[in-house]
C-alpha cells in the first residue's frame, strides 16, 4: 500500500458568470483537493491501494474531506483529527494558459499541525511513501514528515514532488533547505520546470537536479508542461514529447502524472527502494509515456479530474 502524506483542503473556484450586478456577492464551486490528496485518489483510481496521512479539522469541511477519500477507496485510518484547527481553503484562478494560481487561507490549517507524536507506529502494510507540496515547508508538519521518511527510507520507496507554494511559505531559502533535506531521503523525485525556476532562478535546472542524483536517488523527472518531460539519471538524460491536446485547464495535471508514475512502478513490482535504479531504457520510456497520458487526460477536463485505469490508453 502507498502512504501519501501532506495537505488536504478545499479549492474554491470562482464562478465568473455568477457575479451579482453590484459585485456584492460571488459564487464559488468548492472541490476537495490538495496535491498529495489528489495523488492518493489518483493511485486508488489506477487500482493501487493507497492511504492518506494528514491533519484533519473537526469541522464540516474536515468531515467532508474524510468522506471524499473514503468514497474513492483511499484508506483514512492514518488521518489525525487536530482539535481547534480549521480546514485549509485555497482560492483558485486560472491564467490565460489554463494554469492555476492560488491564494491560501491556512494559518490554523489542520494539515500544517502534524506532530511527531501523530506518526503511525505500524506501517507493516505500507511499501511506499509519497510526500510533497507545502506540507514540506510548514512546521511542525515538515519535521514530522521528515522523521517519517528518515525512519522508513530503508524499507519503503520514498517519492518526492516539491510542488512549490510560495503563497503559503514565501521564504525561498526555507523551501530550498527543506527540499534538499527530503531529497536526501528520496529514491525518486519529480519536479516541474516552474518549481525549479522558483527555487533557483539563476541556476541551470540540470545543475540543480544533478545535485540530487546519487546511489539512493538514481532518477529525477522534470516536467515541462506541454513541452514534455526530461528524465535524468546518473548516466545521462532523456527527453519525451507528449501528444498535442486541447487544454481545458492544467489543475491537477502534475498530480495525475505523479500518481500514474507510481502506479506504473507498482504494476511492474518496482515500487521499492531499489526499483527506480533497476529500470531499463524501454521501461523508463513506457513509465513516462503512461504518466504523460494520465496528465493529458486531466488537462482535457475541468478541475483536478484524475483518470481511472481504463481511461489511460495503452
Amino acid at each position: 500500500m502507498f502512504l501519501v502524506c501532506g495537505e488536504a483542503l478545499f479549492d474554491f473556484f470562482s464562478d465568473e458568470g455568477q457575479i451579482a450586478p453590484d459585485a456584492s456577492s460571488l459564487s464559488f464551486t468548492a472541490v476537495a483537493g490538495g496535491s498529495p490528496m489528489n495523488v492518493a485518489i489518483g493511485l486508488s483510481r489506477l487500482e493501487r491501494q493507497s492511504a492518506f496521512f494528514t491533519g484533519l479539522a473537526q469541522d464540516a469541511l474536515g468531515e467532508r474531506l474524510r468522506a471524499v477519500l473514503a468514497s474513492e477507496a483511499v484508506e483514512t485510518d492514518f488521518m489525525v483529527e487536530i482539535p481547534g484547527s480549521a480546514t485549509t481553503l485555497a482560492m483558485v484562478t486560472l491564467d490565460d494558459n489554463g494554469s492555476p494560481r492560488y491564494v491560501f487561507y491556512n494559518q490554523c490549517g489542520a494539515d500544517r499541525m502534524l506532530e511527531t507524536a501523530h506518526l503511525p507506529s505500524n506501517l507493516e502494510t505500507v511499501h511506499a511513501i509519497h510526500v510533497g507540496s507545502y506540507a514540506l515547508a510548514v512546521s511542525p508538519t515538515t519535521e514530522t514528515l521528515e522523521a517519517l521518511v528518515a525512519r522508513e527510507r530503508d524499507r519503503c520507496l520514498i517519492s518526492l514532488d516539491p510542488n512549490i507554494r510560495l503563497k503559503v511559505e514565501p521564504d525561498v531559502a526555507r523551501w530550498r533547505e527543506r527540499i534538499n533535506t527530503f531529497a536526501a531521503h528520496a529514491h525518486l523525485i519529480k519536479i516541474s520546470d516552474e518549481d525549479l525556476a522558483s527555487l533557483y532562478p539563476d541556476r541551470d535546472p540540470e545543475e540543480v537536479i544533478r545535485g540530487w542524483l546519487n546511489d539512493r536517488c538514481p532518477m529525477v523527472i522534470m516536467t515541462r508542461g506541454g513541452e514534455g518531460v526530461t528524465l535524468f539519471t546518473t548516466s545521462g538524460s532523456e527527453s519525451f514529447t507528449p501528444e498535442v491536446i486541447s487544454v481545458v485547464d492544467a489543475v491537477g495535471a502534475g498530480d495525475s502524472f505523479m500518481a500514474a508514475l507510481l502506479a506504473w512502478l507498482d504494476e511492474q513490482g518496482l515500487a521499492t527502494p531499489e526499483g527506480p535504479g533497476q529500470l531499463t531504457l524501454d521501461q523508463r520510456r513506457d513509465m513516462v509515456e503512461f504518466a504523460m497520458r494520465a496528465a493529458a487526460h486531466t488537462c482535457q477536463q475541468r478541475g483536478p479530474d484524475l483518470p481511472r485505469r481504463h481511461e489511460i490508453v495503452t
